[in-house]
């Protein structure tokens, strides 16, 4: 059997951390098994779908190195849809319902009120062919509910185990609106078989979606050009912050491209959210294909697992700190074309973002903001300074002849001379920094800083 997996995003906002998840691990469960990965665009919402979010989402997919194999939009699928809904009316499992919203809202609170669950009752089953003319004639138009069969629908799912659902226990599902649109359920069912999906991988707000949509496959399972009648089935709990609130993509929370803009790396993502939920530890993998080997759904937790932006950049720090310079060089050249495997090797574990870069070149061969809090002292480090060229003892000669002269030692002696020479308490050690200053701009800051 070879995998289809799907990752079908809705174009009504910018995804977030919480549907790259999804996005990732199906991405990573079809490159464990040489599958495809199919992107879904499903837009079948035509009032709230915009173009302008599909093409970010497909940036933010091109950006993060997950490559679809397919891709297709459900709007341009209606036709298909029509016809699965007409088989599903001949065959007397999709019926007509003309109730308003008030009135469904009304049936709800009785039957709460009588401490009944607040199930649709049916109703509509009744009707006879004079009351459904006559509510058309008053300008209702019908939604058509899905009849659900009232046995059991169970599923062995790959992260939860055994999943059973009582459809006694469940309103049949409207599957289309008044207007004639599709509602999710039955687009994403037809695309499903018509696709030759293997495997779904979803978050666990999707278990009861899941078991209507087992019925769905076994009601359409005579629809002519379908390709697969049974899927598997893997539901992750979802991520929360910090808070313990879930992620909105209409509120913009954590968006792909905010992430992007902060110089956060596509493998510092991948590596955090492949790994959430599990009790695997939290490193920094340098490929997809890492990831895909080590994916495993029987580690993943039913517990909400927490994402918080500050694992994130820990992650992106982690992830730079680790590359090679060979690895990382074509990164750099965009971003500073004179850096050489050198200065990498000993700024490298100082960036935490890579843009970063740009400052420590500075630091070296151009201009920054020194701090300075005593400029005797600043006057008595730029009188010693040696002279001829600089190594990595060159440091230690020089902080040795100003402890000598000054008579401080420790932090009081090293700290000021760092912010002079770089305007940070914190960086890369001097004594293999300090070699890659330029000697005379060092001077001129220096002199600056004493004046």
């Amino acid at each position: 059997m070879s995998v289809v997996v799907r990752f079908a995003p809705s174009p009504t906002g910018f995804i977030h951390v919480g549907n790259l998840r999804a996005a990732l691990l199906n991405y990573l469960f079809a490159l464990k098994h040489q599958g495809r990965f199919m992107l879904r665009i499903d837009d079948t919402d035509l009032e709230r779908s915009e173009s302008r979010f599909e093409a970010a989402i497909k940036q933010d997919l091109q950006w993060l190195g997950l490559t679809y194999n397919v891709t297709f939009n459900q709007s341009h699928r209606f036709d298909r849809y029509v016809q699965a809904a007409e088989y599903l009316k001949a065959a007397g499992r999709l019926y007509p319902c003309y109730e308003t919203q008030e009135e469904l809202d009304f049936l709800r609170k009785r039957q709460l009120s009588q401490g009944k669950p607040p199930i649709y009752n049916r109703q509509a089953l009744a009707l006879t062919d004079v009351e459904k003319s006559k509510f058309e004639t008053e300008g209702r138009k019908p939604h058509w509910r899905f009849k659900l069969v009232e046995d059991e629908t169970s599923w062995d799912d790959m992260i939860r185990g055994r999943v059973t659902f009582q459809g006694l226990f469940a309103s049949d599902p409207v599957l289309i609106r008044e207007d004639g649109v599709p509602l999710y359920t039955l687009p994403s069912v037809v695309d499903d078989m018509d696709y030759g999906v293997t495997h779904i991988i979803r978050g666990e707000d999707h278990v009861t979606n899941t078991a209507v949509q087992i019925q769905l496959l076994k009601a359409l399972k005579g629809l002519e050009g379908i390709k697969r009648d049974h899927m598997d089935y893997a539901h992750f709990s979802l991520i929360v912050d910090a808070s313990g609130e879930g992620f909105s993509k209409r509120t913009g929370s954590l968006s792909i491209g905010s992430l992007r803009e902060e110089g956060i790396e596509p493998m510092a993502i991948h590596s955090l959210l492949a790994k959430l939920g599990t009790s695997e530890p939290m490193e920094p993998r340098h490929s997809l294909k890492e990831l895909s080997d080590g994916l495993d759904f029987s580690k993943f937790s039913r517990s909400a697992p927490k994402f918080s932006v500050e694992d994130l950049h820990k992650m992106n720090a982690k992830y730079l700190h680790s590359l090679p310079f060979d690895e990382i060089a074509p990164r750099l050249q965009v971003i500073l074309p004179e850096v050489t495997a050198e200065f990498w090797q000993v700024v490298g574990g100082n960036v935490d973002h890579l843009s970063e870069i740009t400052y420590w070149w500075a630091v070296c061969h151009g201009t920054i903001e020194s701090i300075v809090e005593d400029k005797s002292f600043i006057a008595q480090a730029l009188s010693l300074l040696p002279n001829g060229g600089w190594n990595e003892d060159t440091w230690s000669t020089w902080t040795a002849a100003l402890k000598e002269a000054t008579g401080r030692k420790g932090k009081e002696l090293f700290m000021p001379l760092r912010l002079a020479l770089t305007g940070r308490p914190h960086g890369p050690e001097m004594k293999q920094f300090l070699p890659l200053m330029n000697r005379d701009g060092i001077r001129q800051r220096l002199s600056v800083g004493a004046q």
